[in-house]
């Protein structure tokens, strides 16, 4: 791969410069790619103007791509259009969660790989995108702190992170809300390999076992903690831009913005390969 990668932060995010878009797709550019992301969690390729089929031919160099249940119709059914606009997208009055801290497929059972978010249409008033790295974040505990939130498990709802974002709504969106099932996941996410994350967000509803106020105390704490600058990075979107993180160990958000913006994403993502598990 002719190209540079040059670390953004200490704890998070590199940059890759010097690769078109149809230079993704090829198997050695990919492999790069990935280890890229291995080490940093985010990965951001600047201007690249990647289209819309090189960013899906891409996507499945990476890994299995999810194709949607619900989405808009388009070329490909792979990509999700990220919108507030409901003429552009019929899921744009769910978008609003994305300003909340999160994980893409917390309350399924195998959470999302990746995510590959680009940038099609950009608004200077708003829609950064902010990342914080809860690998990091987790190594940075005491051994106390590891020792009391290691046996943990934590109620997962996409209804509690919706009530945050919609806090007027209606007894209708509320009972679409509680379709969704609920899933509970251990505090630390613990993988093959040894390596542990906090899995928090707006999603996290509830701690099993504890006082609806102690476990909402400590979840909002290891939230604030995981979200500190140290373990953050903020990346201000530019058209063209790619940026592609480790979904499972970076919780994202976008940065608010008007509904009537012109913000227009693109996005694949990557089917799990990891159970959270015990």
């Amino acid at each position: 791969m002719s190209a540079t990668v040059t670390k953004i932060t200490p704890n998070i995010g590199a940059e890759i410069t010097g690769l078109t878009g149809p230079a993704l797709v090829d198997r050695e550019a990919a492999d790069a790619c990935q280890e890229a992301l291995d080490l940093h969690g985010v990965v951001v390729f600047p201007h690249i103007d990647i289209a819309d089929a090189d960013l899906v031919a891409f996507s499945r160099l990476l890994g299995e791509v999810v194709v949607p249940k619900v989405n808009d119709p388009g070329e490909h059914p792979e990509i999700a259009t990220i919108t507030l606009d409901p003429a552009k997208s019929v899921l744009a009055g769910y978008r609003r969660g994305n300003f909340l801290w999160h994980i893409d497929g917390a309350t399924d059972e195998l959470p999302q790989k990746q995510t590959l978010l680009t940038a099609r249409e950009v608004d200077p008033a708003g829609g950064d995108t902010e990342f914080a790295n809860t690998y990091a974040a987790y190594d940075a505990l005491s051994d106390d702190e590891k020792a009391e939130i290691a046996d943990l498990r934590v109620v997962h709802s996409f209804a509690a992170a919706q009530r945050i974002a919609y806090p007027d709504a209606t007894d209708k969106q509320r009972a679409q809300w509680d379709t969704v099932p609920t899933r509970v996941h251990p505090l630390v996410w613990t993988r093959r390999n040894g390596r542990k994350s906090l899995l928090v967000g707006a999603t996290a509803d509830t701690v099993v076992g504890w006082p609806e106020d102690r476990g909402r105390e400590l979840l909002d704490r290891l939230l604030a903690w995981s979200t500190r600058p140290e373990f953050s990075l903020r990346h201000q979107w530019r058209r063209g831009d790619l940026v592609m993180w480790d979904n499972t160990g970076m919780l994202h958000r976008a940065l608010p913005f008007e509904a009537t913006s012109r913000r227009l994403m693109h996005r694949t993502t990557l089917v799990g390969q990891e159970p959270v598990g015990a």
